[in-house]
């Protein structure tokens, strides 16, 4: 099998390797995330720029994330609450 399609599939390199086939490796990136390993450990990861952006653009808070529900606004039918006996509180 030629090794560029072996290159196209592989997702794990070692760093001598990923210094010699950086372009490859780059493109690989592009539909898959490139793994490096330095003397057998996984250490570092090439994404490609979509996926940073995914993975680092501006987080939600929960408010927008609630609004933008396609729950929100909907009612819930809730039980009603049973009666409880007040506790005693020690202050």
């Amino acid at each position: 099998m030629p090794s560029k399609v072996l290159s196209k599939r592989k997702t794990e390199w070692q760093l001598q390797e990923a210094k010699a086939m950086f372009s490859e490796v780059i493109k690989s990136a592009v539909s898959k995330p490139q793994i490096i390993t330095v003397h057998g450990k996984k250490t570092a990861v090439i994404l490609s720029f979509d996926e940073y952006q995914n993975l680092s653009g501006p987080k939600q808070n929960l408010f927008s994330f609630i609004q933008n529900s396609p729950l929100y606004g909907v009612e819930l039918e809730l039980p009603p609450r049973l009666p409880e006996s007040m506790r005693e509180a020690n202050l």
